[in-house]
């Protein structure tokens, strides 16, 4: 993504907002692992999303007066030679502000004056806080730190939620955003070839995480957009499986839910195949039905359909398959096959924090996902695309990997 891509954003964040109200949004910061270990920091996605910068403990403050004059400040953190020595350079203000197009860029200590003159000035009435918690359970992040002393300081300012409205931007993906995700397709590919081409009886999980690891290495140093979903056999009953100790005999189905990123864009995409590179009849007649559906779905995607019409249609076009292939009689009996829904939205983030369409517009990309898992056969697997709304149908922006059953053999047996 480029400054103007971000700058952008920002601006139709501002005009969401009310006259004579202030915005703060945070970086986030590094959780301890152990001792003086933290785990890998990752950036709030919608800080991201709306400077393009990735570094801890910033913040994104913008204040909008009575005339709907907008001022933004960005906070980082000051330079400091010992704890860059050990941690590495934290980023500039001038760097800071080539990313982002933020030209008001300050270090982190002044920011709490700042926020003290403006909430005091009596000039403000609205303070715009991104609140989104996942669970209740979750832990307390810095802004939920900040929300407690602004209402214990400053009572008389009204809080407002900005995820609500950084969420509905991040439903319509632009042109940049489209672009990174069809890059992001071609590396997924990449992993999944690896994979493929090196797939045999006895492999261990991990093996094939390593194929696809290696193969996304060539890209970038970020690797995968999540942490990646790869089984063999029995363990593909296990929808989110992160193990990868268990070994591939002969026979087995290997399911890998698998996405890279590229300029912070993430795919998703799921295949399975056999282990030794043939599909058995039932493995055959169980992934045709999956294609059949997902081919389906493809063709009838357009502007102006319901969004949980998708999910519905996959469950009773899969179903209907299943029935015709004696797998099941009835659709009461679905529940026993089919174990999550299929689709949702992708993005900054692999199930993107977006505001979930009630109808499907351009522009908007979601995964068409149709997983079936006969535990009584041994067979578990799922086939995930990605979607890319266009205005007058859709796009499925993952066709290249390799997706029909003669592809996926042909592609296992020129080892």
């Amino acid at each position: 993504m480029n400054v103007d891509f971000h700058v952008s954003a920002r601006r139709k964040l501002y005009e969401m907002l009310q006259s004579g109200s202030l915005l703060v949004i945070f970086s986030g910061e590094e959780i301890r692992k152990t001792n003086d270990e933290y785990y890998p920091f990752f950036a709030d996605r919608n800080f991201v999303y709306l400077t393009g910068l990735e570094c801890k403990q910033a913040i994104l403050l913008a204040i909008k007066d009575s005339e709907n004059t907008v001022f933004e400040r960005l906070y980082l953190l000051p330079p400091d030679a010992h704890a860059e020595r050990w941690t590495g350079k934290r980023i500039r203000p001038q760097e800071a502000e080539s990313i982002s197009g933020i030209k008001d860029v300050r270090y982190i200590n002044s920011f709490e004056m700042d926020l003290h003159t403006f909430a005091t000035s009596g000039n403000f009435g609205m303070l715009y806080l991104d609140l989104y918690r996942c669970s209740p359970k979750d832990l307390d992040r810095p802004v939920h730190h900040l929300l407690k002393n602004i209402q214990c300081e400053y009572p008389y300012l009204q809080i407002g939620n900005a995820n609500d409205f950084i969420r509905s931007l991040r439903t319509i993906k632009q042109p940049c955003e489209i672009e990174a995700l069809r890059e992001a397709e071609k590396i997924t590919r990449e992993g999944i070839l690896a994979m493929m081409r090196v797939s045999r009886s006895g492999m261990y999980e991990y093996q094939y995480k390593a194929e696809f690891d290696r193969a996304l290495g060539q890209f970038g140093p970020k690797g995968p957009g999540f942490p990646s979903i790869i089984s063999a056999g029995a363990n593909n009953f296990c929808i989110h499986y992160y193990e990868y100790t268990g070994r591939a005999h002969d026979g087995d189905m290997i399911l890998n839910d698998v996405g890279a990123q590229y300029q912070n864009m993430i795919t998703d995409v799921s295949r399975g195949w056999p282990c030794n590179g043939h599909f058995s009849e039932r493995q055959k007649l169980l992934y045709e039905c999956a294609l059949a559906t997902s081919n389906y779905m493809f063709s009838i995607v357009r502007p102006g359909m319901k969004m949980e019409d998708v999910d519905a249609t996959i469950r009773r076009y899969n179903y209907e398959r299943l029935k015709d292939v004696g797998v099941l009689k009835s659709f009461d009996e679905i529940d026993t096959y089919m174990w999550h829904g299929g689709a949702h939205h992708i993005g900054y983030d692999v199930h993107d924090v977006v505001k979930r369409p009630e109808i499907i517009a351009p522009n908007m990309v979601f995964c068409i996902d149709v997983g079936i898992y006969h535990e009584e056969w041994g067979i578990g697997f799922r086939l995930e695309d990605n979607c890319l709304v266009t205005t007058d149908g859709c796009e499925n922006l993952s066709a290249a990997i390799p997706r029909t059953v003669e592809d996926i053999e042909a592609i296992m047996n020129k080892r």
